[in-house]
C-alpha cells in the first residue's frame, strides 16, 4: 500500500462522454477535500479514450461543471502540471513503454483467438457445469519463436497478462470496504492492449495512476471489481499499490438507482435548478461522509480541514431533494446580499426582469430585494416570480382567486380602502420610505373602522397582483411612487369601475 509518509496525491478521472454525472460530482469532491485536508494535491485527468463519445465539447462540459461546483484542481487541463499530459489520448507511449517492460518480463504474451472463436468458446462454456470462467488460455502456450513467427506475419492480436500460475490470494485493506481477499486462480488472463494497440482501461489506469505519483485512489464501488485486477497489473509492472477507498452508490429518495428518467443527475441541471454551489457541495458531500455524525452545515473551510477516508460509509446513499431544498435555502440566508445578487443575476436575467448592465450600475438597489425573498426562497430559480411584480409596469396581471377573496368579497370595502390608500400613496410630503408609508396607511384601520388585514390585503394584491407576496412596503419602497399609484388606479378603473 502506498506508504503513510508520502504527500498525498488524489485524482478525478472522468470520461468526457456527457455531463458531469452527480455521482461523479460526489468523487470528485471527495478527493478535492481529501487533498485539501492533507495538504496534498488534486489532478483533474481526462480519460479521452473513447473516439466517438470523448470530444472537445464533452471536455468542456466537464470542466465547466468542475468550475461551477467550485472545485479547483492543482494539475490538469487548463492547469498543467510536472506529471502530464492529463489527457489519455496524449499518454500512449507511456502505455506502449509499459507494455514493453511486460514483454521484457515475460508478463505478457500475445493472444490470436479472434473474436467469433472466444464468443463460440463462451457459449460452449455456458452450458457446461461449472459455466464461463474467463479465458482458457489458448494462446499462453504458444513458445516464443511461433507467437513472434505470427507477429511477424501480420496476425491480429492482442496482449494479455499472464496471471501467475500458484498466486496467492489477492490481498486489499480498502479504506472504506476495509480487509478483502480475492483468489488469484479466478482470474483470467485480461486483455492489455488491444488489436489497434489501443490500452484497455485497467491498463491504462494502472500506468497513470502510477506515473502521476498518485498515492490514493478514491472511486465509486463500482470499480471493485477491477480493482484485483489493477493489483494484479501493478504487480507484473514492479508498482507499487495505491491505497484505495471506494464510494458506495447514491440512489434516489425512492431507493433505486439515480436515473436521468426520474431524477436529474448532472451537476449543470441543479446549478441550473437554482442550487448554490456551496449548498451543492455540502450535499454532496454527505452523501457517504459525516464530520460528526450531527451537523449538517459545512461549510467549504471546514470540509477541507475536516475531511478524512475513516469517516466514510459504506452504506449506499440516499440522495433526498427535500434535504437539499432545505439546506440551499440555509445558504440563501446567509449569504448575503452581495452574493447573492451575482448569484440571482443569470435567472432574472433569463427571465427577461432585467439586463446585466442594469445589475450592474444598480448593484445597490437589486441588494434591497434580497431581504425581501432571502427567507422564503428554497432555491434561485424562484426569485423571477416571487419578484417579478417589482418590474411589472403600471398595470400588473392579478390573480383571479386573490382579487375574489381580497376585493369583491361581501362586505370587505376594499374599493374604499383603496381610494383611500392612492391618497396617501400620492401624497408627496410624505416620505416614499416603509415606515411612515406603512404607518400612515395602518392609521385607515381605525379611521374606517376596519380589520388591518382589510387595509393591507387588498394594497397587497393591487401592487403585486397577488395576495402572498414578500413584504408589502419593503417591497413598495423599492418602487417608483408613480408606478405604485398607478397600479392603484388601475385596480380602481377596472375592478371596481370607478
Amino acid at each position: 500500500m502506498a506508504q503513510a509518509s508520502k504527500p498525498v496525491r488524489v485524482r478525478f478521472a472522468p470520461s468526457p462522454t456527457g455531463e458531469l454525472h452527480i455521482g461523479g460530482a460526489r468523487t470528485a469532491i471527495f478527493n478535492w477535500a481529501f487533498a485539501r485536508a492533507t495538504g496534498g494535491t488534486f489532478v483533474l485527468r481526462i480519460e479521452d479514450t473513447d473516439p466517438e463519445r470523448s470530444t472537445e465539447e464533452n471536455k468542456q462540459v466537464i470542466l465547466r461543471g468542475m468550475r461551477g461546483l467550485g472545485l479547483d484542481w492543482d494539475e490538469g487541463p487548463e492547469v498543467g502540471g510536472d506529471f502530464g499530459p492529463y489527457l489519455q489520448t496524449e499518454r500512449f507511449d507511456t502505455y506502449k513503454q509499459a507494455l514493453e517492460d511486460l514483454k521484457a518480463k515475460g508478463a505478457v504474451y500475445p493472444c490470436f483467438c479472434t473474436k467469433e472463436e472466444l464468443d463460440a468458446k463462451r457459449a460452449v462454456a455456458e452450458q457446461s457445469e461449472g459455466g464461463y470462467s474467463g479465458y482458457d488460455r489458448t494462446c499462453r502456450s504458444l513458445s516464443a519463436e511461433e507467437a513472434q513467427a505470427r507477429i511477424d506475419a501480420g496476425e491480429p492480436h492482442v496482449w494479455r497478462l499472464r496471471v501467475p500460475e500458484n498466486h496467492g490470494p489477492l490481498e486489499l485493506d480498502d479504506a472504506v470496504y476495509c480487509h478483502m481477499s480475492v483468489p488469484a486462480d479466478v482470474m483470467d488472463d485480461m486483455i492489455l492492449v488491444r488489436t489497434d494497440g489501443s490500452p484497455t482501461y485497467n491498463f491504462a489506469v494502472v500506468c497513470d495512476d502510477t506515473n502521476m505519483a498518485i498515492t490514493h485512489v478514491i472511486r465509486g464501488d463500482d470499480h471493485l471489481s477491477n480493482t484485483p485486477r489493477q493489483i494484479l497489473i501493478y504487480e507484473a509492472l514492479g508498482y507499487e499499490v495505491p491505497t484505495f477507498a471506494h464510494l458506495s452508490m447514491i440512489l434516489g429518495s425512492d431507493g433505486r438507482k439515480l436515473s436521468k428518467r426520474r431524477n436529474a443527475t448532472s451537476v449543470e441541471q441543479y446549478l441550473k435548478m437554482g442550487f448554490l454551489p456551496d449548498a451543492l457541495v455540502n450535499f454532496l458531500a454527505l452523501l457517504g461522509w459525516s464530520l460528526d455524525g450531527e451537523t449538517t452545515i459545512i461549510p467549504r473551510n471546514v470540509l477541507c480541514e475536516n475531511f478524512s477516508l475513516d469517516r466514510i460509509t459504506k452504506k449506499d446513499a440516499i440522495l433526498d431533494e427535500t434535504k437539499l431544498d432545505w439546506m440551499n435555502g440555509e445558504y440563501i440566508k446567509n449569504m448575503g446580499a452581495a452574493a447573492w445578487v451575482d448569484a440571482v443575476a443569470p435567472f432574472l436575467i433569463e427571465a427577461g426582469l432585467t439586463t446585466a448592465e442594469e445589475i450592474t450600475t444598480k448593484h445597490d438597489w437589486f441588494e434591497k430585494l434580497y431581504p425581501l425573498v432571502a427567507e422564503r426562497m428554497k432555491r434561485l430559480v424562484e426569485a423571477p416570480e416571487k419578484l417579478a411584480f417589482i418590474f411589472a409596469g403600471e398595470a400588473i396581471e392579478l390573480d383571479e382567486k386573490s382579487v375574489a377573496k381580497n376585493l369583491l368579497k361581501e362586505g370587505c370595502r376594499a374599493d374604499e380602502v383603496l381610494a383611500h390608500v392612492r391618497d396617501i400613496l400620492a401624497d408627496e410630503s410624505i416620505a416614499w420610505e416603509c415606515d411612515p408609508l406603512q404607518d400612515t396607511v395602518a392609521e385607515l384601520a381605525e379611521k374606517l373602522d376596519l380589520k388591518k388585514k382589510l387595509i393591507f390585503q387588498p394594497i397587497r394584491v393591487a401592487v403585486t397582483g397577488s395576495q402572498v407576496s414578500p413584504p408589502l412596503f419593503e417591497s413598495i419602497e423599492l418602487m417608483d411612487r408613480a408606478t405604485v399609484v398607478a397600479r392603484l388606479d388601475h385596480v380602481i378603473a377596472n375592478v371596481f369601475g370607478n
